[in-house]
């Protein structure tokens, strides 16, 4: 006869709060490429080297972003449709900061996926040379935060004043 007992409920796992995420590594298919973009662009430091990889930071940190060609050089972008990354998102101290990353990304003629204030905070997106996603963001004081009247957060996604950025940076 089957065993009928049902499987001891599992206890819930919960993360630390000061849990943080401390870098992403990112597959590309050109690192010198890639590299103009996060560091030239972005404005990542680059704070390391290794064959076929490359670390890069903000403020004196190891690394927040990695690249390398281990198993992609030469490789396509993830076709539509299928799994992994939707974006890496770069959170920026204020919003005049975001502002100049904004305006740097417009002068090197990359294209915007989109513009976005969520309420909590104002965002844009784009793509990397190799399709990966990235947002660059900065919160607004948490006071600001949109709230239903229970206190929940009432995040939204509205068309971002991205002139009204940019007049900040």
């Amino acid at each position: 006869m089957p065993d009928t007992q049902p499987a001891p409920a599992r206890q819930p796992v919960t993360a630390p709060a000061g849990l943080r995420i401390g870098h992403t590594h990112l597959k590309v298919s050109d690192l010198d490429r890639a590299l103009a973009f996060w560091r030239d662009v972005i404005g990542l430091e680059e704070t390391g080297r290794l064959p076929g990889a490359a670390f890069l930071s903000a403020g004196g940190y190891h690394h927040h972003i990695a690249l390398n060609v281990w198993e992609s050089a030469g490789g396509p972008p993830p076709a539509p449709g299928t799994t992994g990354l939707f974006h890496v998102a770069l959170l920026y101290p204020d919003r005049p900061s975001l502002a100049r990353a904004v305006r740097a990304v417009l002068e090197a003629d990359i294209r915007l996926d989109g513009a976005s204030d969520h309420g909590v905070s104002e965002a844009i997106y784009l793509r990397d040379p190799d399709g990966n996603g990235v947002e660059l963001y900065a919160d607004r004081p948490e006071a600001a935060w949109p709230r239903h009247p229970d206190g929940s957060l009432a995040m939204f996604t509205r068309r971002l004043d991205l002139a009204g950025l940019l007049a900040e940076g």
